[in-house]
């Protein structure tokens, strides 16, 4: 759908206080799909990118579930596609991070941390971090052998034994990439089935380096200058042990990024947005799509489908404004 919003004003038109038609807070799957439709809807939307180009996807060695791939993609490469697609058509990225926000009046206001925009719509797609053990030594240990992303560390275990926490399908993905280069890949999950999908058990349970701990889960980690062994203890058993280690990778889910909303949006008891169908949040003119507002699916095609989306209400709003 193109649609040609002539009448709004440029954000290049001269005034005082310059008015962005759509801020778009956050570049990942989401966010860089709602900048595609919004520019191409000639909005010249604004992306304040956040702390990650690409978002938890570009984390992610091999993509092989977005259609148009049959061959699977590189997360940070598909990360850059949609940002060209999106600059082609017009839209601006800015890496810059949003600090607060004021929806209580409009247009709505984003203060980072050197600049203060307006905007007339607001599309977030602030998206999830990586949830933490809250055990003894993960904070001490985070970069020295405790991590929350293998593609991003794994060269650094070379022929070490390492250890991944968690059952879904981020760990089993995680944890086959680091076969590449550990020694061994223990995981270690709560309970005794996994959750991860039918293809990637398989393959997890099918690769020699692979072993697994069922019904544990991890109490402290221990080193000295860096991670040395995890304190694990069986959930059925009550038994506690030590276990020697090089590293830990943590996949145990995300929580949404929603800090910067609380008392201006309606959150649910998990913390993410409350949207309705159609990603209108309970303040018109704002927006949300992908992880930050998405607790079921969390697919980088499901998280682009609804930036599209968003950006599609967010044109509509738009044109109302004006009519």
């Amino acid at each position: 759908m193109e649609i040609n919003l002539g009448a709004i004003a440029s954000p290049s038109s001269p005034q005082s206080n310059p008015v962005e038609n759509v801020i778009i807070l956050g570049a990942g799957p989401a966010g860089l799909a709602a900048a595609l439709y919004a520019a191409r809807a000639e909005l010249a939307p604004l992306v304040l990118t956040g702390t990650e180009l690409g978002g938890q996807a570009a984390l992610t060695h091999t993509i092989e579930n977005y259609p148009g791939f049959p061959e699977g993609v590189g997360g940070m490469e598909l990360g850059e596609l949609f940002q060209k697609q999106a600059e082609r058509f017009g839209a601006r990225l800015e890496f810059d991070t949003a600090e607060a926000v004021d929806l209580s009046q409009h247009p709505f206001r984003v203060r980072t941390y050197g600049k203060e925009y307006l905007a007339r719509a607001l599309i977030i797609a602030t998206g999830a971090s990586p949830n933490h053990l809250e055990v003894p030594g993960e904070s001490e240990f985070t970069g020295r052998g405790v991590s929350y992303c293998a593609t991003c560390d794994g060269w650094f275990f070379k022929d070490k034994d390492v250890i991944v926490v968690g059952g879904g399908d981020s760990a089993l993905e995680e944890g086959l990439f680091l076969t590449r280069y550990a020694r061994q890949v223990t995981i270690v999950h709560r309970r005794d089935q996994l959750r991860a999908g039918a293809i990637l058990q398989r393959r997890a349970r099918e690769n020699p380096k692979i072993q697994f701990i069922w019904n544990t889960v991890v109490r402290e980690i221990r080193g000295n200058a860096a991670v040395e062994a995890v304190r694990l203890e069986n959930v059925q058993t009550g038994e506690i042990w030590e276990r020697p280690t090089d590293g830990v990778f943590i996949f145990i889910g995300h929580r949404p990024n929603t800090a910067l909303f609380r008392g201006q949006l309606d959150l649910d008891e998990q913390g993410y947005i409350k949207t309705d169908a159609l990603m209108r949040t309970n303040v018109p003119g704002v927006f949300a799509a992908g992880e930050v507002m998405d607790p079921h699916f969390r697919q980088v095609v499901t998280s682009a489908g609804m930036g599209a989306a968003a950006a599609m209400m967010a044109v509509r709003f738009l044109q109302e404004q004006e009519g």
